[in-house]
């Protein structure tokens, strides 16, 4: 752990964000802290803080306590709420003297379409005929949903703890990320253009109106109706307005298409809910956009890479290499090596805004080269 610190030194960063893994803190999901787990992330949050870079912690990705899952369904029951304070709890007071920006949750909304409705990532709950993969477990039509539902209210409760337990003395900052992608009409077609609105909504607006307004987007309730749970008067204003940062995760853009027949199914998921179809992903990434919206004013506080090193990755394992350090898993010791993005991240961070042209060149090495991998 101190090596790899010593590698952020190098690289340049001041800030490194990263998750708790509860069911590490707290191997039953409430009840005692594990020490050693305690310890783990005491010794890395002050290894950071010594080396002059800022954590940024995520309570919740993907990792939830098995204890949980099997004692009431996790994510799809009223209690997560319970627990998931006591757990934002044990960190703030663990931590909250150090740490002073929280995630709460890592992306609900992939969270919540991978794992309750096509089943492909944890915990894997779906039912036919949407399950990529058949765990026999689940219902797509409206766990999604619900999942999303409890997340809010989940993580409003956690926020709502803070402010009044933590706010005055640690002086921090507890907020939410979303997944996005940009949204662009196939089309210049009336179809199209409206189909782009309704995976706004699905997609971002799912997340982001119950935190400004506190209720759903009407596309979604009209196309879920029912299946898509409402909020009490006390919940909505719970849930609205309870974030300090929103963590905006951007990996590519699509182009989306009218897929309105969708509508007439009698059995139907988020997906068919939606009524659009993505039909292409597309990059258009210059390294000058992140400054650009600084310089116009837009009130954007940080940037992370993803990722720092190459990692257990949730989908491939370790068959995708997205770290701009490579990890050589042949290696007893996994010893890293920087890649060219690591290269050309650190002169970007040092205000030197070499391209990877320019980087290939300085380093004469060119068998590093790997498209997949110029931006992390």
């Amino acid at each position: 752990m101190q090596e790899d610190v010593r590698l952020m030194v190098e690289t340049g960063l001041d800030a490194y964000r990263f998750s708790i893994s509860w069911s590490r803190l707290l191997p039953n999901g409430r009840g005692p802290v594990n020490p050693k787990g305690l310890q783990f992330y005491n010794n890395l949050i002050n290894e950071l803080i010594s080396n002059g870079i800022q954590p940024h912690v995520t309570l919740h990705n993907y990792d939830l306590p098995q204890v949980l899952e099997d004692e009431y369904g996790g994510w799809v029951s009223r209690d997560i709420i319970r627990d998931f304070t006591y757990y934002a709890d044990v960190c703030f007071r663990e931590f909250g003297d150090r740490v002073l920006y929280w995630t709460t949750i890592n992306e609900p909304n992939v969270f919540a379409m991978g794992g309750y409705d096509l089943g492909i990532s944890p915990p894997q709950r779906c039912s036919l005929p949407f399950c990529a993969i058949d765990s026999g477990r689940g219902n797509s039509t409206y766990e999604p949903y619900l999942t999303v539902h409890h997340i809010l209210l989940a993580h409003s409760s956690a926020a709502r703890l803070y402010r009044r337990k933590y706010k005055d003395k640690q002086h921090g900052f507890v907020g939410i990320s979303v997944f996005t992608y940009g949204i662009f009409p196939l089309t210049n077609t009336e179809k199209d253009r409206l189909a782009s609105q309704r995976v706004w909504d699905f997609l971002i607006g799912w997340i982001m109106e119950p935190l400004l307004y506190g209720d759903y987007p009407i596309s979604m309730k009209t196309n879920a109706g029912e299946r898509i749970p409402a909020f009490t008067i006390r919940e909505s204003e719970q849930v609205k307005g309870s974030y300090d940062f929103i963590g905006v995760i951007h990996y590519t853009n699509s182009n989306v298409t009218d897929n309105s027949d969708a509508l007439e199914k009698q059995l139907r998921d988020y997906s068919a809910d939606m009524a659009a179809k993505i039909c292409k992903y597309f990059v258009k990434f210059k390294d000058s956009e992140f400054s650009k919206k600084l310089k116009d004013g837009s009130n954007i506080k940080g940037y992370f890479a993803w990722s720092f090193l190459d990692l257990f990755e949730l989908l491939d394992a370790y068959k995708s290499s997205f770290g701009l350090y490579y990890v050589d898993r042949n290696d007893p010791e996994l010893k890293r090596y920087p890649k060219l993005s690591a290269k050309w991240y650190s002169q970007f961070l040092k205000g030197k805004n070499a391209s990877i042209v320019e980087v290939i060149e300085l380093e004469k090495d060119p068998s590093l080269v790997s498209v997949g991998h110029l931006f992390g």
